[in-house]
């Protein structure tokens, strides 16, 4: 089941910061090294008991093209963060989690960084991916996973792409 719940709301009626009361934290803008990390962030959760909260954080610039938006016609933050929610929560839907673990979608109107990092003041773990949407290809860690390791308030993992595939490779083949 995933349920949608988000803290203050500052920034002209849209969440800034998540609600994450305990579980696991991961981050998710859409790319495949995020959806990544979703899957090994449930695999932990769910091992361990504790809830999955995932969250994107946006601004009008990153975020997916309301349905509202038409020429000559900036729709209200609102509308934006609703397509956001809807194309996180179809990235959640996608993974294929266990029915059992009980995730939580959250958006934050923000920077990615700064979402993440005061999203998991309570959270026991946050997760993120080791590279996003960024533009600089050939770096090992992206400038949001950085800020998290360097600054979160709980202890980070970053999960780096193609990690999951190569120990299952392995195994497979002896």
């Amino acid at each position: 089941m995933t349920e949608m719940m988000d803290l203050e709301s500052d920034d002209e009626g849209v969440a800034r910061v998540a609600d994450v009361a305990g579980g696991v934290l991961v981050g998710h803008d859409g790319s495949e090294c995020a959806q990544e990390a979703l899957q090994w962030a449930a695999g932990l959760a769910l091992r361990a008991g504790y809830p999955l909260h995932v969250l994107r954080a946006w601004k009008v610039t990153t975020a997916p093209q309301p349905d509202t938006l038409e020429p000559g016609y900036i729709p209200p933050l609102e509308d934006f963060e609703r397509a956001v929610r809807e194309e996180l929560e179809a990235h959640v839907a996608g993974a294929g989690l266990d029915p059992a673990l009980p995730v939580t979608c959250h958006t934050a109107h923000g920077t990615p960084a700064r979402g993440l990092i005061e999203s998991a003041a309570r959270a026991d773990l946050l997760v993120v991916g080791a590279r996003g949407r960024g533009g600089f290809a050939g770096l090992v860690l992206g400038s949001v996973s950085d800020q998290c390791v360097r600054h979160a308030p709980c202890p980070v993992t970053v999960v780096r792409t193609g990690t999951a595939t190569h120990h299952t490779a392995e195994h497979a083949h002896p």
